[in-house]
């Protein structure tokens, strides 16, 4: 059984590696890596965290229900994680913009990734989950 969900697990990484490429327009190379290490921080956050596409974007869910976004800057063209609640969240680092509901936390990809930061946002805004703050559909 174990060998088989190990099977179905890399065939799944496969196709969302794959899907992940066409969706982001990533060419080989660092950016390429940059979002593929991104997206695997946010899905290790939490058991209840999965992935879908919504409005054309890479989508994270916890339990269904919209948590952040992977996408990338038409200006600058560097990629970001936005929160979908992020007017709860408090960080330095996180930009509210126009926007009067989501925040967003851009990376640069000339730097090491900021692994304490995002992870430390990342939980943060699912505790607005867990905690209740923000409802979710189970």
């Amino acid at each position: 059984m174990a060998l088989k969900e190990n099977f179905l697990e890399y065939i799944l990484c496969k196709i969302y590696d794959s899907a992940y490429r066409q969706l982001l327009f990533i060419p080989k190379g660092t950016r390429q890596k940059l979002s593929l290490a991104l997206r695997k921080i946010i899905l290790q956050q939490d058991t209840h965290v999965s992935e879908s596409k919504k409005y054309g974007m890479p989508c994270f869910c916890y339990h269904k229900t919209m948590f952040c976004y992977l996408w990338t800057d038409k200006i600058t063209d560097e990629p970001y994680i936005l929160l979908v609640e992020g007017k709860h969240l408090n960080h330095q680092q996180l930009e509210i913009g126009e926007r009067s509901r989501m925040k967003i936390l851009r990376i640069n990809p000339n730097q090491d990734l900021p692994l304490e930061t995002i992870e430390s946002i990342l939980q943060n805004a699912l505790d607005l989950y867990r905690t209740g703050v923000v409802k979710f559909r189970v």
